[in-house]
């Protein structure tokens, strides 16, 4: 139904009219992709806003909620930062904190990560055979976050949170 009627409104158009549209289009397309590479050339992130998936941050991060990333390299990565990385052989990334860091002679930095809600480390999620993430594996630190709008009910009265915060290492101190 709703294509056919589509399908009438384009054929109504003179050829001008289509062309207008077909160009008010791209520009929109063009434009959210030069404001999404422009963010990842500021934040220096591959994917500088992701979506949490997953109850494993609860309750400092729930389904739905957005982090704002940084990747810095010459930021070091600290203890209990939260970091979303990305594991070999599996598309969607994960946000979780930053549990043990093990620093070599050499300098080289490996760490350890592990979801507030989650009674284990991430060992178990990592590739076979892998005990450490390093800095490769990160696809950025959360530096801000949106939550998704709650109602939290007390008492008779419903309060809408909605809320923006920046620099989460804790979100909740």
């Amino acid at each position: 139904m709703l294509s056919l009627d589509f399908l009438d409104d384009v054929r109504r158009m003179n050829k001008r009219q289509l062309y207008y549209q077909v160009l008010n289009f791209g520009m929109i397309v063009s434009s959210a992709l030069m404001i999404w590479k422009g963010l990842m050339v500021i934040t220096g992130s591959e994917s500088p806003i992701v979506v949490v998936l997953s109850g494993s941050m609860e309750p400092a991060f729930h389904r739905g909620d957005l982090l704002f990333l940084t990747n810095r390299v010459e930021d070091p990565i600290r203890v209990g930062e939260i970091v979303v990385f990305r594991i070999e052989g599996r598309e969607i990334p994960i946000v979780h904190r930053v549990l043990k860091i093990h620093e070599k002679q050499n300098g080289h930095i490996k760490f350890l990560t592990k979801g507030d809600n989650n009674a284990v480390d991430d060992r178990g999620l990592y590739k076979q055979g892998q005990h450490w993430l390093e800095k490769k594996d990160v696809v950025g630190r959360a530096r801000g976050f949106y939550q998704e709008n709650r109602s939290v009910e007390d008492r008779n009265c419903k309060l809408l949170i909605c809320s923006l915060y920046w620099d989460c290492d804790d979100p909740h101190e």
